[in-house]
């Protein structure tokens, strides 16, 4: 990477740590950038599907986060006034063991965090870096005043959705809004009526979504907990609040009675985290000495589950590229490459599912239970459900450097 190997990483989330540890094992020398005054982890709950979990497994962190979540081998979801089976998915659709495993976000970022620290990588809190400049062959990281913070080799946006760095790779690519976000809660797990092993979802056409993922504990040992959701048209949202806290849970038990022992768990709107989603992907994802990974580079609704997974692809494939090529414009393009088709095809495919569980049609769910739900149980649909579900349609391993782990030899799957 013209011989410097010095490398500013923009943001201490998942995808930053991740491209930390990647980087510094591959002999670079990275520093993450913190706005906060100390790296903290943001949200509830998420599927680590089986993408994330080989770059996991590439940082010899996968016992660690095994420990910590829950194993997810299918996904079920039914119609609230029928009880009509309308989603039932396998990971397991090809026979090879893949899974998908429930963690919260905290015991993510807690296992990288922990690696960060072990492997001496600098973190340097509340530096808030609004805008980049290049000089000669450095970049220089500013502050808000204009003020240079740093400098590096190479920069890496690792900041979020919300980054204000990503327009210098790529203009006009602005988030498109999504209509429908959702109510987020880590609570305790409570297991009567609910699958172990699988995120169960119930739903009314498409306005109503509510699901329930086990997703382990933050620490080894620690209470079990549940991720908790509902989903909401945002503009929608203010009249829910103000109709209160009991109606809604009036609401929820209506639509799915077993839900009671989560709702008492709630006693005020504060516990629930209100997400909104937007769609965008960056196009091309790197400029002249900056690379942009994560949801920086593509942001999508979460219907499919893979937003922290391909920030993981993005800090592994990366780290490869850099490694294979001296010049610091030959691995941007090259990382650019290994990631286009996977994004573009997951992007594509989160955008196009969202009507079916997000949306105010009527027609688009009546055919989701009916003709979808129908023809997804005839093969080769199952495989190619698990497939889309683990991120794996075509191969997305290969691209980022990595190996598919023996999902066989790790613990077998537990009764659902």
């Amino acid at each position: 990477m013209d011989k410097q190997r010095d490398i500013a990483i923009i943001g201490a989330g998942p995808a930053g740590l991740a491209a930390a540890l990647f980087l510094a094992r591959a002999g670079f020398s990275p520093t993450i950038y913190e706005r906060f005054d100390e790296p903290k982890p943001v949200g509830s709950g998420l599927i680590l599907q089986p993408t994330g979990l080989a770059a996991l497994d590439a940082l010899g962190l996968l016992p660690a986060i095994l420990e910590r979540g829950n194993r997810i081998e299918r996904l079920y979801g039914t119609d609230a006034g029928s009880k009509r089976v309308v989603l039932d998915v396998g990971y397991d659709g090809y026979g090879n063991g893949r899974f998908g495993l429930g963690v919260h976000r905290a015991a993510l970022f807690g296992v990288l965090h922990e690696a960060v620290k072990a492997a001496g990588i600098p973190v340097v809190t509340s530096a808030e870096i609004t805008a980049l400049r290049y000089i000669d062959d450095r970049v220089e990281l500013l502050a808000s005043d204009g003020q240079p913070l740093a400098a590096a080799g190479l920069a890496v946006d690792a900041s979020g959705a919300r980054s204000v760095l990503k327009p210098q790779a790529s203009r006009g690519n602005e988030v498109k809004p999504l209509a429908y976000g959702a109510l987020w809660a880590s609570l305790e797990w409570r297991g009567d009526g609910f699958f172990t092993n699988a995120l169960q979802q119930r739903y009314e056409r498409a306005s109503v979504m509510i699901g329930v993922l086990p997703i382990g504990s933050i620490t080894p040992g620690a209470e079990r907990l549940a991720a908790f959701f509902w989903s909401v048209r945002l503009a929608d949202a203010e009249q829910l609040y103000a109709d209160g806290l009991e109606a809604w849970k009036a609401r929820v038990a209506g639509y799915w009675p077993e839900c009671q022992p989560y709702l008492d768990q709630i006693s005020d709107f504060d516990q629930l985290a209100l997400a909104r989603y937007g769609h965008h992907t960056l196009r091309p994802p790197v400029a002249e000495r900056l690379a942009v990974i994560g949801d920086a580079a593509h942001s999508t609704s979460p219907q499919l589950g893979q937003g922290a997974n391909m920030a993981l692809l993005d800090a592994a494939a990366l780290a490869a590229a850099l490694t294979a090529h001296d010049d610091v414009g030959a691995a941007l393009a090259a990382y650019s490459r290994a990631r286009r088709g996977h994004v573009a095809l997951f992007q594509l495919l989160s955008y196009a599912l969202t009507p079916f569980y997000q949306s105010d049609s009527r027609l688009i769910p009546y055919l989701r239970d009916t003709l979808v739900a129908t023809v997804a149980k005839v093969p080769p649909m199952p495989a190619l459900l698990a497939a889309m579900v683990s991120g794996t349609l075509f191969d997305p391993f290969r691209g980022a450097g990595l190996t598919e782990p023996d999902w066989r030899s790790l613990a077998p799957a537990s009764a659902t």
